[in-house]
């Protein structure tokens, strides 16, 4: 009886592990660390928007977690700055930025980069 309660209790404590492990999910930071990582794959980022610019249906918006940020390239409105958001789609390396750079003002470092083309996302308050 003593066993099944422990073997119970290990398997418990290991579905419980791994659905933690699953929560944590996808930052900013670890999307900049290793991109190529995320490139085949849909994930979710939050943040909070900083800087947001829509133009005839398609739009930009910087995410920013902390000290980190990322744009999101959307085909559809993007959401107000200061928005918390739950941005999901693909990440993309060396997405040429210079477009957007006639409607924000963008650093010399970010003409192009890491980006995120987003499939959806979630905002609230």
């Amino acid at each position: 009886m003593v066993r099944h309660r422990s073997a119970v209790a290990l398997v418990f404590g290991f579905v419980l592990a791994i659905s933690a492990a699953g929560c944590g999910g996808v930052t900013i930071n670890k999307v900049l660390a290793d991109p190529g990582k995320y490139r085949n794959g849909e994930i979710t980022v939050p943040g909070t928007v900083s800087e947001s610019v829509s133009v005839l249906g398609r739009g930009a918006y910087k995410l920013t977690d902390g000290d980190q940020s990322l744009w999101v390239i959307t085909t559809g409105g993007a959401p107000r700055k200061g928005a918390r958001v739950k941005a999901t789609g693909r990440v993309q390396e060396g997405y040429d930025l210079g477009v957007l750079g006639n409607v924000v003002k963008l650093p010399g470092s970010m003409q192009s980069g890491v980006v995120l083309i987003e499939s959806s996302h979630s905002a609230r308050d």
